[in-house]
């Protein structure tokens, strides 16, 4: 029934998951389960509507992880990279180190050779980029501690895949049975082991130094063409010839592009290689999905049960134990530790390059490495179900222990203004109503702060502003202004929907840590949105003119003028934001118009701008300033 050629293929695919995924996500199980239950479904031992071709499509499909991979890279600049080495390092080498010696343990107690049991052990200690970061992103999990435990784990995993497979060929000091016999050598198998040990970090030097000194000259050339589509071709271009760099040699071509992606972090054109990447990459990697759920050996696992099983089993309770206890040991909450274990608690998408890398070196045979290939598809499709079941059932049973070992202060003061948050931003803007006559009931989350503020003698109420009860107790329902000065994002669209719901007559005042954050709060609806350091930049830009010799009045006039035209901007670009195109058009030509008026009022004179100058003008300006 797979046959049909290529359009018959792609049809199916695209079906699938157009049935399977908005279901699953209805259903409360998220995208990534849909696209492997979609896989199950039309793989050859359910519909059999795909069959071996599947495997050439996995091969197509592991782009997706690719491109995904490139995007992280693309994330971290080297200082940030640098600012993460104590979790990267701290616990994600732990988990690799410790995760690795356990289950290379266990498999040199059942018989295999050290070299074999080395190679699963590394193999199995990796987890599933891919489906994790998906599954937390979805789940809005990412910024949680877990969530970014988990990622400081994944991060040094990606990179550990490396000195892994420059280590593998090592490892196969005399020829094993069970080898492929029908597989010929590539030109890199056939060298010994240490010239495959150089040829992998010179592939990784290569990329780094083209990355650093090679790529920017030529984007810079695409750039002046003014022709779109020749960076998406550029950035395409440069995806596949590195993963081809990268096959050629026998090395992970996911690997070639994370290190080109950090080179590439610093780099002018990130932005515009992530809008171009974007897109091919959400479509690949719910390919990838349907390709590991179709490529599931259930004719093996039928022959084979209970020991299939037991593997299984083995893998994901071995390796939640090991990051549960990495989580106690990292002082993380019980909730928080649920996550991190559970959401590592998979193999992982390289597990099938390093099985056939160690394969095809003769560091381990066919009869372990089909079974271990099954275990570790497996695994990655059951991780959403195992999150699912620790969000519905364990959490709210045991998570919530732990919630803050202080309970919320009870208020006894009320006031027409309440402030919800009191870090740097929140506590400015309390101290100048304060100087004014007006004392705002204050809500913060960090105890120490609440301490540090009230020994200075402000007014400072510990808990979550986010709670119904604890915003009732503030005096939500009889007060008239909400300041919201929340640092995490999410909290504050938490807060926001909360407020809408049960206090529709509360004005609310929303700080934006930035242009991206104020867009968002403007497609909420909020009315008053002030970005983090606008007024700040402005201020320092008027010194500047100042320090250049214009006139004190006629520089706070200019600010005046492109705060107006900023903000005016700011709400006509929201709706075309997701359209970069057309985003980009608008926004040049905002940029033009600005000048342009600029320009014109410099022209003026300054006779022209001191009559402009005057108290009706100046009431004119205040009143917008305000508004």
């Amino acid at each position: 029934m797979h046959g049909g050629g290529f359009f018959f293929q792609a049809l199916v695919y695209l079906a699938a998951a157009l049935i399977s995924v908005p279901v699953a996500k209805r259903l409360g199980l998220g995208s990534v389960l849909g696209y492997l239950i979609a896989g199950i479904a039309i793989g050859p031992f359910a519909l059999g509507l795909v069959g071996k071709e599947g495997r050439d499509v996995m091969h197509f499909a592991e782009f997706g992880v690719v491109m995904m991979l490139f995007l992280i890279g693309l994330e971290l600049q080297p200082a940030r990279l640098w600012r993460l080495r104590g979790p990267v390092l701290g616990v994600g080498g732990l988990q690799v180190g410790v995760t690795t010696t356990v289950i290379a343990a266990v498999a040199l107690a059942v018989g295999l050779t050290w070299q074999s049991s080395l190679a699963i052990g590394m193999t199995l200690a990796l987890s599933s980029t891919a489906i994790v970061l998906q599954t937390l992103a979805e789940k809005n999990l990412l910024k949680t501690d877990g969530g970014q435990s988990a990622f400081s784990v994944l991060l040094f995993q990606d990179m550990a895949v490396i000195p892994m497979l420059a280590l593998l060929p090592l490892l196969a000091v005399a020829p094993l049975a069970g080898g492929d016999p029908s597989h010929a050598p590539t030109w890199a198998e056939s060298l010994p082991g240490w010239a495959q040990t150089l040829l992998v970090l010179g592939s990784v030097a290569v990329i780094v130094v083209a990355g650093r000194y090679g790529l920017r000259p030529v984007f810079r050339y695409i750039a002046k063409s003014h022709l779109r589509e020749m960076f998406t071709v550029a950035a395409l271009l440069l995806v596949v010839g590195i993963a081809l760099l990268m096959s050629m040699v026998d090395l992970s071509p996911a690997l070639g592009t994370f290190v080109a992606g950090v080179v590439l972090a610093d780099s002018e054109y990130r932005h515009e290689l992530e809008g171009d990447i974007e897109p091919f990459k959400g479509l690949l990697l719910g390919l990838f999905f349907i390709a590991v759920g179709a490529s599931i050996d259930f004719a093996l696992v039928a022959e084979r049960p209970g020991t299939i099983a037991a593997l299984v089993f083995a893998l994901v309770a071995g390796k939640f134990l090991v990051l549960f206890v990495l989580g106690r040991v990292f002082r993380m909450g019980l909730d928080q530790n649920f996550l991190f274990a559970f959401s590592l608690a998979q193999g992982g998408e390289f597990a099938f390059v390093l099985f056939s890398f160690a394969q095809q070196n003769r560091v381990l045979p066919n009869e372990v490495v089909a079974p271990m290939m099954a275990v570790v598809a497996l695994t990655m499709a059951l991780t959403p179900v195992l999150m699912l079941v620790n969000d519905r059932f364990l959490v709210p049973r045991l998570g919530t222990r732990e919630e803050s070992a202080r309970p919320p202060d009870e208020i006894d003061h009320r006031s027409r203004v309440i402030i919800a948050g009191f870090g740097r931003f929140g506590n400015i803007v309390g101290r100048f109503l304060r100087a004014n006559g007006v004392r705002p009931v204050v809500l913060d989350l960090d105890p120490d702060n609440v301490e540090v503020l009230r020994k200075l003698g402000l007014q400072v109420f510990y808990g979550d502003a986010t709670r119904l009860d604890l915003l009732r107790a503030a005096g939500c329902d009889k007060a008239a202004l909400l300041v919201v000065a929340l640092d995490d994002a999410d909290k504050t669209q938490e807060l926001i929907q909360t407020v809408r719901k049960h206090f529709p007559n509360l004005k609310l005042l929303v700080r934006a840590d930035n242009r991206a954050d104020a867009y968002e709060l403007l497609d909420d609806g909020v009315e008053h949105v002030y970005r983090d350091t606008l007024d700040t930049s402005l201020r320092m830009g008027v010194d500047a003119l100042r320090l250049l010799g214009e006139r004190s009045f006629a520089a706070h006039r200019a600010s005046l003028l492109f705060r107006r035209h900023d903000e005016d901007a700011l709400r006509e670009l929201v709706e075309h934001r997701h359209d970069r195109k057309t985003y980009l058009t608008y926004a040049r030509q905002r940029i033009h118009d600005l000048e342009d008026i600029m320009a014109e009022e410099q022209t003026r004179g300054d006779e022209v701008r001191d009559v402009g100058w005057d108290s009706e003008s100046m009431r004119k300006d205040f009143k917008e300033f305000v508004e």
